[in-house]
């Protein structure tokens, strides 16, 4: 059965690396990958013509983030995850929860809302629908962790631990609904995390990191669960083609050990990105309030000095 598209998957010699990172497009994240920074590229193309600047740290992300992308999907490592369970669940962490941070830390929305034209008075433009869409109440609700974080888990038991999976498998449509499945629960639940670019859920620091830590041991979790089965545990993997030389519990085993180990690697990224943009609001605001002193001569450590003196003069 040629399961996606590049050739007779059953027929798949033995993997190694090598032969996982040959060239094999899909079409739909091709084109996809090369539309995006297509799209990235004209923003900051016009930004800096009329003289803005543009973090080239957050281009650097974005196109690492859609070159993650075009790795799992674009290469026969693709072909390969319709048959092993173990390279398909490198491409689950990497589409759900590598690639959402390396994008999300490129500000794809601070980007758009700065290049796209405003439309004129009373018309409704690409900027003001984007707009529109932030503020709307679908998007409050699909960026609240009450909405992120029982997808963010459902996303791996209700899919895998149910006939969902197999069904999907089935078809090409199906597997790239759900591939896109994946990306897209990873942009919604590191959005509100990151908080690069705005949106509708922005909670303090500590509840980012709170947010954070919920989600993340329910893949460790799921790791486990598969290393620990007796028994092949997804139809779709428990009959490996002969041709690939491997057995379908080792093989699931191998998955369970990716997803993991994969769930630690999120949580060090986006910690260290929010350590860094807490560090640097902290310091914004002490250069704001600096600021504000040297407005108003210092009014408040004034009110201070004359509450002590009237202290001494009450004795």
């Amino acid at each position: 059965m040629d399961h996606s598209g590049h050739g007779m998957t059953t027929d798949l010699p033995p993997f190694t690396l090598g032969r996982g990172l040959e060239f094999s497009p899909d079409l739909f994240f091709l084109i996809g990958c090369l539309t995006a920074l297509g799209l990235y590229g004209w923003g900051v193309t016009r930004l800096r013509r009329r003289g803005d600047a543009w973090p080239v740290s957050r281009t650097v992300f974005f196109t690492v983030g859609v070159l993650t992308i075009a790795l799992v999907m674009c290469t026969r490592l693709n072909d390969y995850g319709m048959v092993m369970f173990s390279v398909h669940m490198v491409q689950h962490m990497v589409i759900s929860m590598l690639s959402p941070i390396l994008l999300l830390l490129g500000a794809p929305v601070t980007l758009a809302l700065r290049a796209l034209p405003v439309a004129g008075r009373g018309a409704m433009g690409p900027r003001e629908l984007l707009l529109k869409l932030l503020h709307s109440r679908y998007m409050k609700v699909i960026t609240h962790p009450g909405f992120t974080i029982p997808m963010f888990i459902a996303s791996l038991y209700a899919l895998y631990f149910t006939p969902l999976f197999d069904f999907l498998m089935s078809s090409k449509p199906g597997h790239i609904g759900m591939m896109v499945h994946f990306l897209m629960v990873g942009v919604v639940f590191f959005w509100p995390i990151m908080g690069v670019d705005p949106g509708p859920h922005r909670p303090g620091y500590v509840m980012r990191m709170l947010e954070l830590f919920a989600g993340m041991p329910f893949h460790a979790f799921f790791g486990i669960a598969l290393m620990m089965a007796s028994e092949p545990m997804v139809g779709a993997y428990a009959s490996p083609p002969a041709s690939l030389g491997i057995d379908a519990l080792s093989d699931q085993n191998a998955a369970g050990g990716i997803a993991w180990a994969f769930s630690e690697i999120p949580s060090v990224l986006v910690l260290i990105a929010l350590v860094y943009q807490w560090y640097h609001s902290e310091q914004r605001q002490a250069v704001r309030q600096d600021r504000a002193a040297d407005r108003d001569g210092d009014k408040e450590l004034e009110a201070y000095n004359a509450y002590l003196a009237s202290l001494q003069t009450r004795r």
